[in-house]
């Protein structure tokens, strides 16, 4: 036996340091985070929208075949929320902006997609009726103030002395948060403008 066979022959009895190998443990749990990763990363599909005739829930939010849906880019006022005229009347602006989109909806069917839900729930959706955008009707009208959208509705709202922008009023934020207020007090710059409009017949900014 030459000494290059006896050195086999030796090293042939020691288990081998390295050995290589599948591993399919690991191999199955990498296939199963790259799926995991695949679906989260796949985008939902969008959801059908909801058609049919609704009936108001109050200025901003209705109700169709049951479902609660809310209207996306603006806040209106609450329900049992009252605002003051020019003369400092109180008057009932939360009915007045329901009566107003529940006259929109009883003319035809209604038309929302779906852009989510909120936390109390309801579906978030913009809603048209015959084309007509109620979120942007409600706003140009001032039965509504912008939240996030129809900013410029909003602008020609309040330079016409529309809806709630006839007189002073809290935000609808701040009529959920404190409960019932009175009138707010006339600023500086709004004073004057009232003085003004008396003095020259103008017609109002808010």
């Amino acid at each position: 036996m030459t000494r290059r066979t006896a050195g086999k022959a030796r090293n042939s009895g020691r288990p081998s340091r390295f050995r290589a190998g599948p591993l399919p443990g690991l191999a199955a749990l990498l296939a199963l985070l790259a799926g995991a990763a695949l679906l989260a990363a796949r985008p939902e599909p969008p959801s059908a929208p909801h058609q049919g005739m609704a009936r108001a829930a109050d200025g901003d939010s209705l109700r169709l075949d049951g479902v609660r849906i809310r209207l996306v880019g603006l806040d209106a006022p609450e329900l049992d929320q009252v605002c003051w005229d020019a003369r400092g009347a109180e008057w009932t602006c939360g009915l007045s902006s329901r009566a107003r989109l529940a006259e929109v909806l009883a003319s035809g069917a209604v038309v929302c997609t779906p852009q989510g839900h909120d936390r109390y729930g309801r579906i978030l959706a913009r809603c048209e009726v015959g084309g007509r955008d109620l979120g942007a009707m409600q706003v140009a009208e001032g039965w509504a103030l912008a939240d996030g959208d129809y900013l410029a509705e909003q602008g020609r709202a309040r330079a016409r002395g529309a809806g709630i922008w006839r007189g002073r009023f809290v935000e609808p934020r701040q009529w959920r948060d404190e409960g019932p207020s009175t009138a707010p007090e006339l600023g500086y710059f709004e004073a004057i403008w009232r003085w003004f409009r008396e003095l020259t017949g103008a017609t109002t900014l808010r």
